[in-house]
């Protein structure tokens, strides 16, 4: 299976504008037509529902000056290819593929349908009228990170991983130095689902790292049986994309959330006004892309403080998860005292750094 959500530093290119589709509507001059494909279902409570609450924050704000619609659980492939030109050819001049797998589709669809504009979630390729965009979910792993290191006794914390690539090995990464920033000797291990979304197999890779002493889990897959696994045994959790804390009221204590709404209104007003420009977007706190819900009340006074610090540091771009001296798991320095990574490196990630108690895949 094509992992979805990864950039790989390549293929940043210079804006293209699209003036062709300035005050861009149906061609019976009514609402802009815009559709989205999602690569799970929206009930998947994650990913993909965390899109579609996007999309209903564009109907929010415009009304019927737009006509949305959605196609869901579209594999990578044929049929995303297949999804796209429908959609195209059914007169939305906004279209939005939201997996790394849709990639190669909508660049080939967008060739075929140059009035209509295609935004990319998580890719790397761009053409005159085909944009994409991302959200930096490391941030928010290292957050958890430093709330982990806060909450964990056993001083051994896990991590739920789909597919070992560099945006799911980057958040490993930045969830272990953020808990080594507050308990130096903690130590990370790693379970591999393989997919984005299977309720059985997350719950299962939770329960075998509380087996394996963890009493803190993060998740980089997108159901919320993780954190109902952590509720039920009694361990600490973090939810993914969307605020999971009613399936953990005691345990769940903040999610990840990506926050799409912004960037899909930000888009479809562009459109519509005629200054849409093909562009590369990563956006992360500062931007409003990755928030963290409220913390649970089990977190205490002064640990919720030092977090607010941390989060309005990353925001303000004093603190950057990936700041040297940072070392391997062979206890090499990759990135060097006094420095930050570049996003290029930090794309191609797929290395361990220290404390990360787990073989990287091949």
């Amino acid at each position: 299976m094509i992992d979805r959500r990864t950039l790989v530093g390549a293929g940043l290119s210079a804006p293209f504008l699209l003036g062709g589709l300035k005050g861009a509507r149906a061609q019976d001059g009514g609402p802009l037509k815009i559709a989205f494909m999602y690569v799970g279902p929206i009930g998947d409570l994650g990913w993909s529902y965390q899109h579609d609450q996007g999309r209903l924050a564009v109907e929010k704000e415009f009304g019927d000056k737009v006509q949305t619609s959605y196609v869901e659980s579209v594999p990578e492939g044929a049929d995303a290819e297949r999804v796209l030109r429908q959609m195209a050819q059914a007169g939305n001049k906004l279209v939005f593929a939201t997996s790394f797998g849709f990639m190669q589709a909508a660049l080939n669809v967008a060739k075929q349908f140059p009035d209509t504009v295609f935004e990319h979630c998580t890719g790397f390729k761009t053409a005159q009228n085909l944009g994409v965009y991302n959200a930096r979910f490391y941030e928010g792993r290292y957050v958890s990170g430093v709330l982990a290191g806060r909450m964990s006794q056993a001083k051994t914390i896990g991590y739920i991983g789909s597919f070992p690539i560099p945006e799911v090995v980057m958040g490993i990464n930045a969830y272990t130095l953020g808990a080594q920033k507050v308990m130096p000797d903690v130590s990370t291990k790693v379970v591999w689902v393989n997919s984005w979304y299977d309720p059985g197999k997350e719950a299962e890779a939770a329960n075998a790292l509380i087996d394996q002493g963890c009493d803190f889990i993060v998740q980089h897959t997108d159901s919320p049986a993780p954190v109902q696994a952590a509720e039920k045994r009694g361990v600490w959790c973090v939810g993914q994309a969307s605020d999971m804390g009613r399936f953990g009221p005691e345990r769940c204590l903040t999610s990840v959330v990506d926050d799409w709404a912004t960037y899909y209104i930000k888009t479809a007003r562009e459109v519509m006004e005629g200054s849409w420009a093909s562009t590369v977007y990563w956006g992360g706190m500062a931007e409003g892309s990755v928030v963290m819900t409220p913390w649970n009340q089990n977190v205490p006074a002064d640990v919720q403080a030092e977090l607010d610090e941390l989060v309005a540091g990353i925001k303000a771009k004093t603190v950057h998860p990936f700041q040297g001296p940072v070392k391997n798991q062979a206890g090499e320095v990759v990135i060097p005292e006094g420095s930050v990574i570049s996003d290029a490196d930090l794309l191609q990630m797929m290395y361990y750094v220290e404390g990360v108690d787990s073989t990287l895949p091949g």
